[in-house]
């Protein structure tokens, strides 16, 4: 699992750059003559692989994932020296607002950490990625503030960042790393790896309902330690057999540029257990095979199912089929390094 093509994340500051953020001096209003607005992309992820290691000591799971951004992305403007109380809001009203909102953490860790006063700030979020989706969404934007924030006072160091951003959350700080890596422990043990290949397009399907995820993981130990599995209700239930995805497989696939060893090798450990109890899943893999997919598979612990395509109009005219079975289909392509 080692080799000169990768770098780790706490040592890859000469190339781990951050994306240009526009900085917009504000002369709408003469009161806030000193205010600063930030532009900021946040990118959605996917899993190409997803493995569940083991339960720690400290009541996180080990995890092992192969993981990819995708030019799925929201959109977020950042208002310093606003002189007002803080703010967060967004388009979409099924997303937390004000402290609720993991940018208000993001914004509030990284003011601390560095010792300042922005003068009031506000965020506003533009809502893209399929919320509950297992896209990471929430997790983007957090990082897309500290990037944003870090990126316009340049006051902390790039692991004082990654250590801000697993405070944040256990996606968060592959949000901040992006692009193609490997990614251990919760998800802060970061590997560079080789971007994909070009010519890749994605198909992302929402159907409709959400997972719980700790019980997706109280389900896996279950599975792991041979117990009972219970309903909510208490009742016995039967259990899929837990998925072990093959993560080397997937490494050597991406390092050959191998698009059809990719998409055979897609897995997820939590696909079984999802699929189980919302048949959709199956269904919308099989259309997507159908339709040319080179492989399909549930991303996060959904509820998003993405196919892997090598034709723009294959992709195109999946996603047109799947619209009868998903509110939110989107076509998105990789992003080597947001």
């Amino acid at each position: 699992m080692t080799g000169p093509r990768r770098q780790q994340a706490t040592g890859n500051r000469q190339q781990a750059t951050v994306p240009p953020v526009a900085a917009i001096m504000d002369r709408h209003n003469p009161s806030e003559s000193a205010a600063v607005t930030l532009e900021a992309v946040a990118y959605g992820k996917l899993n190409l692989t997803l493995d569940v290691l083991g339960k720690r000591a400290d009541g996180y799971h080990d995890l092992e994932m192969v993981m990819i951004s995708v030019s799925l992305a929201d959109r977020l403007s950042i208002r310093l020296g606003t002189g007002l109380p803080w703010t967060v809001t967004c388009d979409r009203g099924s997303i937390p607002q004000g402290e609720g909102n993991l940018c208000w953490k993001a914004a509030r860790r990284y003011c601390d950490a560095a010792g300042l006063d922005p003068k009031g700030l506000s965020i506003q979020i533009q809502k893209n990625i399929p919320a509950q989706g297992g896209m990471a969404g929430g997790s983007s934007d957090a990082a897309a503030v500290l990037r944003a924030l870090n990126g316009h006072y340049k006051l902390l160091p790039e692991q004082k960042l990654m250590e801000l951003a697993l405070e944040v959350g256990s996606d968060v700080p592959y949000c901040l790393f992006g692009g193609a890596a490997l990614a251990r422990g919760r998800g802060e043990l970061l590997t560079r790896l080789r971007p994909l290949p070009e010519g890749l397009w994605f198909v992302l399907a929402r159907p409709d309902f959400s997972v719980s995820t700790p019980e997706l993981f109280r389900e896996i130990d279950a599975l792991r330690h041979c117990e009972p599995v219970t309903d909510v209700t208490g009742v016995a239930i039967r259990s899929p057999a837990q998925v072990r995805p093959d993560t080397a497989a997937m490494e050597s696939a991406i390092l050959r540029g191998d698009l059809e060893a990719m998409g055979k090798a897609l897995a997820n450990a939590f696909e079984p257990l999802v699929a189980a109890r919302y048949p959709v899943v199956k269904e919308l893999k099989s259309i997507m095979l159908t339709q040319g997919a080179l492989g399909a598979c549930l991303t996060g612990t959904g509820s998003v199912v993405f196919g892997l395509y090598n034709s723009k109009f294959k992709a195109a005219a999946s996603a047109l089929t799947l619209k009868d079975l998903c509110a939110e289909v989107h076509i998105a392509t990789s992003v080597p390094r947001p």
